[in-house]
């Protein structure tokens, strides 16, 4: 989980670099082709075909377009704000999950794990100081961007059982590719020629994201997840460290007091989860 987490970070970083060069449709569309070809190589060694008609079901179809806002908007955060604050942002969506899955879903969710909810969203408004003098409108692009990624979690949890984890890599690529043409028809930028360096940050990010992906779900799927799954929150670090260092970044305190307000509700729901399962097991 922690080696999958410094790979976000580090695609993160070379996202954001590349988009300082080049128009933000263009990076969507390059890093969408990229991974939908890496998640097509693997479904074909597993022996899955890439066309199911599942593939159409109502599920996978809100997935795709949470997928579009959510990869859209948060990489238009990662070319116009700090990395840092956005990475910061992005840890609300552990949050957002719960709070959707209680709703849509009908989950069980106590008042303490409401509390907790309420509280890490409070601790995401001190990162975005709506009222103070250095709030950016800008920095919303992040908090839709990580709403779209909530969606599309939840999305996901719904998706036929027929469609395998690579197909559903497959197909979450394809809309970042469908995400970066729509964009730049509204844009209205042309692609710019690819030099060395911005065709190694292209490839570094698209391997980085894959072996990411592939990290993630051998923890989620060798480990116990309640012992995993805090380990997460450690891109926040990764992403604060390489904002500061790449791009000279400096987080303030009470940025820094409103990631801690996330982490800790963050944390809080994950072991309150833990603990009600345990107890409903007993009983």
């Amino acid at each position: 989980m922690m080696a999958a987490m410094i790979a976000f970070a580090v695609e993160d970083a070379l996202i954001k670099a590349v988009s300082e060069v080049h128009p933000v449709g263009q990076v969507l569309v390059l890093f969408g082709f990229g991974g939908a070809v890496l998640f097509a190589i693997v479904a074909r060694t597993q022996n899955k075909t890439l066309w199911n008609p599942d593939v159409l079901s109502k599920a996978m179809c809100i997935r795709v377009v949470f997928e579009v806002v959510g990869r859209l908007f948060y990489v238009l955060a990662l070319a116009l704000t700090p990395l840092s604050s956005t990475t910061a942002i992005l840890q609300a969506t552990p949050l957002i999950v719960v709070l959707g899955a209680a709703v849509i879903f009908g989950e069980k969710v106590g008042w303490r794990r409401w509390t907790a909810i309420l509280i890490g969203l409070i601790g995401v408004l001190i990162i975005l100081r709506p009222t103070a003098d250095s709030f950016s409108a800008l920095s919303l692009l992040a908090v839709i961007g990580t709403i779209g990624f909530a969606g599309r979690d939840l999305a996901s949890r719904a998706a036929p059982v027929s469609l395998s984890t690579s197909i559903l890599g497959f197909y979450g690529f394809v809309a970042i590719i469908l995400a970066g043409v729509l964009f730049s028809v509204w844009d209205g930028k042309a692609f710019t020629p690819l030099d060395g360096r911005s065709l190694g940050y292209f490839l570094g990010a698209i391997l980085m994201g894959a072996f990411a992906y592939a990290a993630l779900m051998k923890a989620m799927r060798s480990g116990d997840v309640s012992a995993v799954t805090p380990f997460r929150y450690s891109r926040l670090l990764f992403g604060i460290a390489l904002g500061m260092t790449l791009f000279g970044e400096e987080p303030d305190m009470l940025m820094m007091i409103g990631c801690g307000i996330v982490v800790t509700s963050g944390l809080f729901i994950l072991w309150r989860g833990k603990v009600v399962t345990e107890h409903d097991d007993l009983r």
